[in-house]
């Protein structure tokens, strides 16, 4: 399979660039959105890194090299694999709208797909065998009904998903890099998803997933997804994550009850008292989310509302991404892993809340701080 280019236009972003400061150390992002939106380009965005990371009090900071990206170019070439930029030809729709939109995503097979409704459904690793024949169930039903299947290609109910699903469609997101299959069980059915379906990740390619680019992963899930579906979950797993993204996103969250003495039910049956719609059969999320039409043509996600109009008082100034920098070097001068409640952080520093709240989300996002129970904020090294 040939890679296709992402955008022929003279006047497209050098795909080199974007890779660079993607891949630039402390860039997630979130960062990646803020530097091209107050530089205009993501070669003035590499320029003035440096100076943006002393400010921070990071000496000697350097960009990702020139040959890094053009190597991870040359990769995907070999792969077979698609390079899709935010805003670009191919990128999903679903994900414009996210704070922390993956900027590059990597693709194999049919891209068309991304473009069509999806919901996500997700599951135990260790899943019941009742688990695996509600998840082929789900999934075949809703292939019927025009909707796209998204996983996370893991053991158990992802990879029963995908299997039912792929006669009309699934999608597949990876931790790791978009070549690289994990688990090494799944091997057939990634060739069978890229193949017939389209698989993804915004890793670099050759990225052997570790523990910490799951959460990441299913940030991508459930954001391409007009509902999520938990079949099986323990009361702490990855899918519980899907589904809390998944609400922050505002999208619809439906869970499969199970038994109470079952385990592996115990995070649906949560999800249930929290709130998550419960359903028996595929029946019951499209009459919540309206039924597709099979084709490819539709656009993933129905419009966002309308914002609601601002509260009274003076609009906040944009602060210009240098300051943005030594705040957040402040914070995290501040934060260990030793909790703190955010009021206590928030006195510390001696500025406004509405100054210092957005700039704790950002951290929250890139992976840098994490919020705990009861308003406590610790840092992540």
């Amino acid at each position: 399979m040939a890679a296709a280019p992402d955008d022929p236009s003279p006047a497209a972003p050098d795909p080199v660039a974007w890779l660079r400061l993607i891949r630039s150390r402390r860039v997630g992002a979130v960062t990646f959105h803020r530097l091209l939106q107050d530089h205009g380009s993501a070669e003035a965005a590499l320029a003035a890194l440096p100076e943006i990371a002393r400010a921070a009090g990071v000496e000697r900071y350097a960009p990702c090299p020139e040959e890094v990206a053009r190597d991870e170019l040359s990769r995907g070439r070999l792969a077979g694999a698609r390079l899709l930029r935010h805003g670009g030809p191919g990128y999903p729709p679903a994900l414009m709208d996210l704070p922390d939109a993956p900027p590059v995503l990597w693709a194999q097979g049919d891209v068309g797909l991304l473009a069509r409704p999806m919901v996500a459904l997700v599951g135990a690793r260790n899943a019941s065998s009742l688990g695996l024949r509600m998840a082929r169930r789900l999934a075949e039903q809703l292939a019927e009904a025009g909707y796209v299947v998204v996983s996370g290609l893991a053991r158990g109910i992802d990879a029963e998903a995908h299997r039912a699903a792929l006669a009309g469609g699934t999608v597949a997101v990876q931790a790791g890099g978009v070549e690289v299959i994990y688990p090494a069980e799944n091997a057939g059915l990634a060739s069978e998803v890229a193949a017939r379906g389209c698989r993804i990740s915004e890793q670099p390619m050759g990225l052997e997933p570790q523990a910490r680019h799951f959460p990441l992963r299913n940030r991508i899930i459930s954001g391409l997804a007009r509902a999520v579906i938990v079949v099986e979950a323990a009361a702490r797993s990855g899918s519980l994550i899907t589904a809390k993204d998944a609400l922050d996103q505002g999208r619809e969250v439906f869970a499969v009850p199970g038994h109470p003495f079952d385990a592996r039910a115990a995070g649906c049956n949560m999800l249930l008292r929290d709130g998550a719609t419960l359903i028996r059969h595929a029946a019951d999320v499209i009459e919540a989310i309206g039924k597709a039409r099979p084709d490819a043509a539709m656009p993933v996600a129905p419009p966002l509302p309308p914002a609601p109009p601002p509260l009274p008082g003076p609009v906040p100034e944009r602060r210009p991404l240098r300051e943005v920098a030594l705040l957040h070097g402040r914070i995290l001068e501040r934060l260990g892993p030793s909790p703190l409640a955010e009021d206590q952080l928030i006195r510390d520093l001696a500025l406004p809340a509405a100054h210092v709240a957005p700039e704790l989300l950002a951290l929250e996002l890139e992976g840098r701080i994490q919020r705990q129970a009861g308003g406590l904020l610790s840092r992540l090294d």
